[in-house]
């Protein structure tokens, strides 16, 4: 049995070996630049980079609505479907269809 124990313990007499896996041991778990928290940093780095795409598809989007709306025809066609505003002596019909309509609860 000693003879197993110093099979395995024969590399670590060394001080160069003892160093190395000490400093190993400690990057790897307890320093400020740990592999732990660089893959937590990772992580959000990749979470900010789905954000920013979202919010740069939300940008183009808004510029696109703004150009709609920067023509009288863009603000009139808003205005009707939107608010259901009509010009004078006009007559709007809203239709509705069957899917459209919320169903009622027959035990109200």
């Amino acid at each position: 049995m000693a003879k197993l124990n110093s099979k395995y313990l024969k590399p670590f007499k060394n001080i160069f070996i003892v160093i190395v896996v000490v400093f190993a041991v400690w990057m790897m778990f307890f320093d400020a630049n740990s592999y732990l928290i660089h893959r937590e940093l990772n992580t959000e780095i990749e979470e900010l980079e789905t954000e920013k795409e979202y919010y740069n598809k939300e940008i183009e989007k808004d510029k696109k609505a703004i150009k709609e709306l920067s023509s009288e025809l863009g603000v009139e066609k808003l205005a009707r479907e939107k608010y259901y505003m009509k010009k004078a002596n006009e007559e709007i019909f809203i239709i509705e269809y069957e899917d459209s309509i919320p169903k009622e609860n027959k035990n109200d």
